[in-house]
């Protein structure tokens, strides 16, 4: 009794694939019963005392079930309590037409042999999610497809190589064993096909957006006012497109989006540091109740102990720009251009403010007017998820930094503060066509200044995307790729150029990373990553507007936003 004791948990954490491989067994065997002939003597025997319209149901029947004890196999690697009850039902369901079929008690056996294996199991398969929820990608689709297509060409096969060897094929087709199994192999077809097409349009469960007229979006600004752990990018839990868990307390929460099947966190949970682990599981918990997959985008290294608890394969996705405030100087060869543009546009009579609360919903559409010039010259459009975009609401909970020429604003910045100040960083950065050249410069020196006189530690610069991935040659495949990008992607991004401006400033570079469960799976991440901030792929094929009369002068230098966009 004690072996069978200490054999349990081996043995539970090993049923869902093994009743999965035996389920996908079985739903072939249907299959192909259905495709070939049936044996002779058994028949002639059972239309003997069987109507003959329920010997051909059960046929037919008897397929349809094959096909979807193969689908339910999918189910029960992922661990679903309704595969498990479908699949005992569908066992027991078969058992009893492979009777009527064809008196083929053998099959009828190994049914219910399989039923009564798989019963004591229920405990293996905790998720609650529906069937309709369950993840079926299309390897496992193609999986089915063979299947159902391999039983229909053995059936052919099989009815031109016994009793029907010397007649063609379209005379065998004609006989009445083959059109029953004919007709059984075209349901089942048709049935997978149609089962495809619908799994193209739906997608797993999802709890609800928090918004702006969901009460609880206080929650998530109270937790930021006083947040023991947090980072400028939290501040994109008030961007209004973010789903949220909260801890028990209600002092920390963990942010994440969807997209399709991908739930994608952004960040490490925010609030307080001893929570951080309990909402983390909560996450996988909650994606893997909804069969859905788990991952988290923009770590950085002190994430990563409770990231490799959670199973999860880690890769390095970039780097990220931080000022230190007490060693910052303006002096150094490094500087100098920053120096140089910063003081001849302070000469020039341009002068820098922060403005908060009401003023800036009284500057809203002077900001609307400079962001719209803005976005003229960038492709894109507005951004989301791990990008900030200009929305007047999500605009006003932030202080904004100013720029004016002559009383009028010409460039404007939204600021992501934390409330242990251990630093700050800028998020939207926009400026208008009257703007002078270099004005990213002169923003980016007043505003370490205002951080500074307000206690703030560091000024983050943001990420430089694809910064610092190894070519070695055992190097991870991802990270030899993402340097390849990085080296030779101009085309596709400026991955040099912001790595480049940012690196003027002489800061800290700090990795970031993104997670999923497999290794996998990060490329699909990291593509849904993309797709979740551009808007989607309409979002990532808009092109900026031709200008009708293009500025002689060179632009500005990009800034974070500018490259981003």
């Amino acid at each position: 009794m004690q072996f069978l004791r200490d054999f349990r948990p081996a043995a539970f954490a090993l049923a869902p694939w093994t009743a999965a491989i035996l389920t996908a067994a079985a739903g072939v065997m249907l299959l192909v019963s259905g495709a070939t002939p049936s044996e002779p003597v058994r028949f002639m025997r059972l239309i003997q005392i069987t109507p003959v319209y329920l010997i051909e149901a059960a046929h037919f029947l008897s397929s349809i079930l094959g096909l979807a004890l193969v689908l339910f196999a999918f189910g029960l690697r992922a661990r679903l309590d309704a595969a498990w009850y479908a699949t005992l039902g569908a066992l027991l369901l078969g058992a009893t037409l492979a009777l009527l079929k064809g008196f083929n008690w053998e099959e009828t056996a190994a049914l219910v042999a399989l039923a009564a294996a798989i019963a004591p199991f229920h405990g293996a398969f905790p998720r609650t999610s529906r069937l309709t929820r369950m993840e079926i990608t299309p390897g496992w689709l193609f999986s089915a497809a063979c299947a159902v297509l391999g039983t229909g060409l053995l059936g052919l096969w099989t009815f031109q190589h016994s009793d029907y060897a010397d007649r063609p094929w379209w005379r065998v087709m004609a006989d009445a064993d083959a059109e029953r199994a004919v007709r059984a192999w075209a349901g089942a077809a048709l049935v997978l096909f149609a089962f495809g097409v619908w799994r193209l349009f739906v997608s797993a469960a999802t709890p609800p957006v928090v918004g702006e007229h969901d009460p609880e979006y206080e929650r998530v600004r109270a937790i930021l006012a006083k947040a023991e752990v947090a980072e400028p990018g939290s501040n994109l839990a008030l961007l209004g497109d973010k789903r949220f868990l909260f801890s028990a307390s209600g002092e920390s929460f963990l942010m994440f989006a969807t997209r399709g099947r991908s739930w994608v966190a952004l960040g490490a949970p925010v609030g307080l540091r001893e929570e951080r682990s309990e909402l983390l599981w909560r996450f996988r918990e909650l994606a893997d109740s909804h069969a859905a997959r788990p991952g988290v985008h923009g770590l950085n290294a002190d994430d990563l102990p409770e990231i490799v608890d959670l199973g999860f394969a880690i890769q390095k996705v970039g780097e990220t720009a931080a000022v230190p405030l007490d060693t910052f100087s303006m002096e150094g060869r490094k500087r100098g251009a920053a120096r140089r543009n910063w003081r001849k546009l302070g000469e020039a009579g341009v002068a820098f403010e922060v403005i908060q609360g009401e003023a800036v919903a009284a500057l809203m559409p002077t900001l609307q007017a400079i962001s719209d010039e803005w976005l003229d010259h960038h492709a894109g459009g507005e951004k989301g998820f791990s990008m900030g975009g200009f929305w007047p609401r999500y605009v006003q909970e932030f202080p904004i930094a100013m720029v004016w020429v002559d009383g009028k604003a010409v460039a404007f910045a939204t600021i992501w503060t934390t409330a242990s100040r251990s630093a700050f960083s800028m998020d939207l950065m926009r400026y208008s066509n009257d703007a002078p050249n270099n004005v990213m410069d002169y923003l980016f020196v007043e505003l370490i200044e205002w951080g500074r006189e307000q206690g703030y530690e560091a000024f983050e610069f943001g990420i430089a995307p694809l910064a610092g991935l190894d070519d070695r040659p055992l190097a991870p495949m991802m990270s030899r790729v993402g340097n390849l990008l990085f080296e030779r992607g101009e085309d596709i991004y400026n991955f040099r150029g912001v790595r480049r401006y940012k690196d003027k400033y002489d800061p800290l570079w700090q990795p970031r990373y993104c997670a999923a469960p497999h290794k996998w799976s990060i490329p699909w991440l990291m593509a849904d990553v993309g797709l979740l901030s551009s808007g989607g792929v309409s979002g990532l094929s808009k092109r900026p507007k031709k200008s009708e009369e293009p500025r002689d002068e060179p632009k500005p230098e990009p800034g974070p936003d500018a490259a981003a966009a």
